[in-house]
Order: C-alpha cells, then structure tokens, then sequence
C-alpha cells in the first residue's frame, strides 16, 4: 500500500467513526424530543364521589 492510500483508508475510518458518533447523540436528540409513546390512560383528577363523614370519633 503506498502512503497515500494509507492514508486515504485512515481518513475514511475517522469520517466513519464521527459520522457514527453524530447518528449516535442525533438519535438520543430526536427521543428526547419526541412525542411521548406511552399508553397511559387519560385519567387526570378525580372527583370525590362519596359521603363526608359527620364527626370523627376517637376510641
């Protein structure tokens, strides 16, 4: 291999690694700031359906 192929081969493997490095921290990126996935339901606050208590009594 002559040296300019070396290093045209080197250059390649560090433009691939970066290029990588760059899909990496753009993929966490883009799942930050994403829609949430969940599938929660919508239930939110509740209203109180019951009976209040008239006195509270110690024993």
């Amino acid at each position: 291999m002559t040296t300019f192929k070396r290093i045209q081969h080197q250059l390649r493997h560090i433009f691939i690694g970066l290029q990588q490095v760059i899909q990496y921290i753009a993929k966490a990126v883009t799942r930050i700031f994403a829609p949430t996935d969940d599938q929660y339901p919508g239930t939110g606050v509740q209203p109180f359906t019951g009976e209040p208590a008239d006195k509270k009594q110690k024993y």
